[in-house]
């Protein structure tokens, strides 16, 4: 069941491994909206992403689900609350589609609760929102790229957590399943009240599918804001390096980056 009272921040966070590669990031994650997290290689995205799933334990600052520390609370309770898909994950060898997802509901387990009508309820609506309900029995190494994606996706979703972290969903997709993908996230945040938190490095999808949009410079957030507010060419300069133009579709009012494109002495591209 989705908590609307759920809150997800972090305070003046620094995390690294033998040197700070976050620092002294605050944040507010809004709930039922997708957040989408992008900056240049290397500037803290994945970092700050595995701290707040509690994969990484912070050097200093924390994350408060909740109003309490993350890393504090037991592992199996924030597993009811937050799932994360991380970059490139692996299947075990021979699992089906439906047993796949079905790991999802692993945080439900315990040695007096097993397999239950409940758990097979939400395997099953997992996979219908996810639309793979038709590959249930088919094996997962048989699938495609973005077929697999929409697996481990729904194995998230029958975890049946408020907030779902995904590193890096679209990497390595055609054009035309990344937007199928980030079309089936944004229906899961403004139909089903599901808090999204995504590492993207596509400018264009970001800025089309965030609610909010957090640049990223350096291990600290250069600029937040709507996609209208921040995502615009001193930005883009600024974080990216990036010489290009951000203009404002007319047909989807969506914003789309341009990059400029250098001339020759004959005014030729």
């Amino acid at each position: 069941m989705i908590d609307s009272k759920i809150s997800l921040t972090t305070n003046k966070l620094v995390v690294g491994y033998s040197t700070p590669i976050v620092k002294g990031v605050d944040l507010n994650i809004q709930q039922g909206k997708v957040t989408v997290l992008i900056g240049s290689n290397g500037c803290g995205k994945s970092t700050l992403l595995k701290c707040i799933a509690r994969v990484l334990s912070p050097m200093s600052g924390e994350v408060r689900l909740n109003q309490k520390s993350i890393h504090q609370q037991p592992a199996k309770q924030v597993a009811k609350k937050l799932a994360l898909l991380p970059q490139g994950p692996i299947a075990p060898e021979g699992l089906t589609v439906k047993e796949l997802v079905a790991q999802g509901r692993f945080p439900h387990q315990g040695f007096l609760r097993q397999w239950s009508v409940e758990d097979e309820a939400a395997v099953n609506e997992a996979m219908q929102q996810a639309n793979i309900t038709e590959l249930a029995d088919k094996m997962i190494t048989d699938l495609s790229g973005g077929q697999r994606q929409r697996c481990w996706i729904a194995m998230v979703l029958a975890q049946q957590t408020d907030i779902i972290l995904l590193d890096e969903p679209t990497t390595y997709l055609d054009l035309k399943v990344q937007v199928d993908l980030l079309e089936l996230l944004s229906k899961l945040a403004h139909q089903h009240q599901r808090t999204l938190v995504l590492v993207l490095h596509e400018l264009n999808l970001a800025a089309s599918y965030a609610d909010h949009l957090i640049m990223m410079k350096e291990g600290k957030v250069y600029a937040q804001g709507s996609p209208l507010n921040v995502f615009n060419s001193e930005n883009l300069a600024a974080v990216f390096g990036l010489d290009a133009k951000v203009m404002l579709d007319p047909d989807s009012t969506a914003l789309v980056c341009i990059p400029n494109k250098p001339f020759n002495d004959k005014g030729k591209p």
